[in-house]
């Protein structure tokens, strides 16, 4: 118990750290978001009144308090752009970016770990050195060209759906699946690469060590200590890795949703910069960085329950 409420107490560290960070950086950069809402055109009253409005005329010690409350509350602000909650602006957004992501993360799963199985049972046949080049082939292909292709070939090509055809989950939500699981899968590509290199390599190291020696010396079959030694060691790193890089398809989600024409947070993202939208902005690198502590802890606790040794 002691364990987890000191991770709990790190991750709540780390988002006040984070959060003061985004908000001061944002706040240092050398832009008026009042300007960028008028225009150059507008009179020095103008754009005063529209600073107070915002709130952007008190000290940056007091916004600051005051954005730290809203988001106890749940409140990220007002859209200067669009003049609304920002978490009315996010919420639907959000719901589609984490879907894509968790589609993305379970491909990874379903694929990766029959696969790196596979290959790291193969690791002696002559195939292993076509399967290790197709997957650094695969692993070294950006998820957004990985998009551009399989929009090319399933979308142009084989017309298995259409681009640019996104459909809401809250109208279809099987349609909505259907359209996201290309994206998602484009996403996932590089991660299925990169655990099948980290199972296979762990697997193998694995199978050199002592332990393993002694579990053939009592008469195991290979099989039985593949499967009931070797991989269930071999795959506390790669649910690690898998943890770790959950923040890292959200980000990745964010990239792919612009190339298949997803309404996430990538396309408000980009127009939230380039308007000088900071408590836009502020939000969706608030939630970033949550995903990413979130996904840590979860990786920690995971990783004591496959190894008690880890409290020590």
């Amino acid at each position: 118990m002691k364990y987890v409420l000191k991770k709990i107490g790190t991750l709540i560290l780390t988002l006040l750290a984070v959060s003061a960070l985004v908000f001061f950086a944002f706040s240092l950069i050398p832009s008026n978001p009042a300007i960028a809402r008028l225009g150059t055109e507008a009179t020095p009253e103008k754009i005063a009144k529209l600073m107070h409005d915002m709130g952007l005329d008190r000290p940056v010690l007091e916004r600051f308090g005051s954005w730290i409350l809203g988001i106890l509350h749940g409140d990220f602000g007002t859209s200067y752009s669009y003049n609304q909650p920002v978490t009315t602006l996010l919420s639907e957004k959000i719901g589609v970016t984490l879907l894509m992501s968790v589609m993305a993360i379970l491909i990874t799963c379903l694929l990766s770990f029959p696969l790196g199985i596979y290959v790291a049972r193969k690791s002696d046949s002559k195939l292993d050195v076509l399967f290790t080049t197709i997957n650094q082939i695969v692993m070294s292909i950006p998820s957004f060209f990985s998009g551009i292709l399989i929009t090319l070939l399933f979308g142009l090509i084989l017309k298995v759906f259409t681009p640019g055809g996104y459909v809401s989950y809250k109208k279809d939500f099987l349609g909505c699946i259907g359209y996201l699981i290309f994206p998602a899968f484009a996403i996932a590509l590089p991660k299925i690469s990169m655990v099948v290199k980290l199972l296979r390599d762990t697997a193998l190291k694995e199978a050199d060590k002592d332990y393993v020696r002694t579990a053939y010396s009592r008469g195991n079959r290979t099989k039985a200590v593949f499967y009931k030694h070797v991989l269930k060691n071999a795959i506390i790193p790669v649910i690690t890795f898998l943890g770790m890089t959950f923040a890292d398809i959200i980000a990745g989600s964010i990239i792919v949703e612009q190339v298949f024409r997803v309404p996430g947070l990538g396309r408000i993202l980009l127009t939230s910069i380039s308007g000088r939208d900071y408590p836009v902005v502020e939000a969706i690198i608030l939630l970033l960085a949550t995903a990413v502590v979130v996904s840590n802890l979860v990786v920690d606790l995971l990783y004591k329950k496959f190894d008690p040794r880890i409290h020590v």
